[in-house]
């Protein structure tokens, strides 16, 4: 029996997601793609679901497109750039845009290598923790293609334009402390699972309302003017003031009470 491309658990509100092709460095050939969409398809119905970490098995995180299995396989690669008419994403931009739409904070865990499409996903999580020696690349160009997992979206938010056509368009490696200095990755740590853990454990202790509605203001933000934002933070407090996990947050911190967070509301 095949091994498991993707694997995960749920514990006390966290989702911890694992690419299981170590042996390869965790590259992306066709059913790792999807695997990790199966995965994030069953995440996002989880019940009680309040935060997601994603890492890699063994020595990478991931080393991005496996290139020779979709050259041995031309339609697969073809296969995950085909977009239904009803959907926004297509496969391969579904595998890494898909953790940006979820309304919980997503951590990716990086160590070793984060390449190409690897880094693609990463970039999908809102919050990236890595090891000090950990090397990242847009390296689509080494095949003479382009970012297209996402990253054009995912980017624009970390780092201006020159910045990100320049590492799109060398294709070089950063260590983490340079990706790190350039918005790439929010933490770099000797243990970031720990420390990914850690965090997790702290976010579920803060309203899951406020939470949904801080990841969606935010990244509306980046994007959208001045005046469509004002508005937005105004339409998304409406939603969460008065709410029982409102309530909740406001007596916890006034009498330091441990009152227990009721599910998040599926709309805001």
């Amino acid at each position: 029996m095949e091994k498991p491309r993707v694997k995960w658990v749920f514990q006390e509100g966290i989702a911890e997601v694992m690419l299981c092709r170590g042996d390869k460095l965790n590259a992306l050939d066709r059913a790792m793609f999807d695997a990790i969409d199966e995965t994030l398809n069953a995440v996002s119905r989880q019940k009680g679901l309040r935060a997601v970490i994603l890492h890699g098995e063994g020595r990478a995180f991931c080393a991005g497109l496996d290139v020779k299995s979709m050259l041995r396989q031309p339609v697969a690669a073809l296969e995950i750039l085909k977009r239904e008419a009803d959907e926004a994403t297509n496969l391969a931009q579904r595998v890494a845009y898909g953790w940006h739409q979820l309304p919980v904070p997503v951590i990716a865990v990086t160590q070793g290598v984060c390449f190409g499409g690897g880094l693609q996903i990463a970039l999908g999580a809102d919050f990236r923790f890595s090891t000090p020696d950990c090397r990242f690349s847009v390296m689509e160009i080494k095949w003479g293609i382009i970012p297209d997992m996402s990253g054009s979206v995912t980017l624009r938010n970390l780092m201006g334009m020159d910045t990100a056509m320049e590492l799109a368009m060398s294709g070089r490696e950063l260590e983490a402390s340079e990706a790190k200095s350039l918005g790439l990755v929010s933490r770099v740590c000797a243990d970031p699972l720990e420390e990914a853990r850690a965090f997790a454990r702290t976010l579920i202790t803060k309203s899951p309302d406020a939470l949904a509605g801080i990841k969606q203001l935010y990244t509306q933000a980046w994007a959208c003017s001045d005046e469509t934002m004002l508005k937005e933070e105004t339409r998304l407090q409406r939603q969460i003031l008065g709410r029982p996990n409102q309530w909740r947050a406001t007596l916890n911190s006034l009498f330091r009470w441990r009152l227990p967070f009721g599910p998040r509301r599926n709309a805001l």
